[in-house]
């Protein structure tokens, strides 16, 4: 058995009041059922436990929280202006071509037209055109199917907010 020691990040996390833990987490995430049972389940041992218990809650979303979850993010090549999370984690669409950022918004406005959401991809470390590439694909899904890879796109994402979160220090 090892131990692990919390990291500086995660022990402010762990000590935080409750109304500025809440406040965090709703950051990394908009769903308040998924910042919710985050919160609940504090204090965490290591970044680990945390992550598990992220993933967890995603997989427990109904649809209503997964909405809530989205409504969060903004569109593919439109980054919420003074947003630093969302222009860091659209950083491979800010040297995209002037094309490439049009047929994006056509897509996008494509692929909100038919799941009543924005396109959502763990857009941190991709191009331009590798996410203009998954939302030509994602959009022939069946609404189900792109539900559930709506869902794993968002446990990424959110893993890598708590990341920031609690290894800052």
């Amino acid at each position: 058995m090892t131990s692990t020691s919390t990291s500086p990040g995660l022990a402010r996390f762990n000590a935080l009041e409750e109304h500025a833990a809440f406040a965090a987490l709703h950051e990394a995430c908009a769903s308040t059922a998924w910042a919710k049972r985050l919160l609940a389940a504090r204090p965490y041992p290591d970044a680990e436990a945390l992550y598990a218990e992220s993933d967890a809650a995603m997989a427990g979303l109904t649809a209503e929280d997964l909405a809530e979850a989205m409504a969060g993010h903004p569109p593919i090549g439109r980054p919420k202006p003074g947003d630093p999370t969302s222009a860091r984690e659209q950083r491979g669409m800010a040297g995209a071509t002037e094309e490439l950022k049009a047929e994006m918004l056509e897509l996008n406005l494509a692929y909100q037209e038919k799941f009543g959401h924005v396109f959502l991809i763990c857009a941190t470390g991709r191009t331009g055109e590798q996410m203009r590439d998954a939302v030509k694909e994602r959009i022939g899904n069946a609404p189900e199917q792109e539900r559930e890879i709506v869902r794993t796109e968002l446990g990424k994402i959110n893993r890598i907010r708590l990341a920031r979160l609690v290894e800052e220090d």
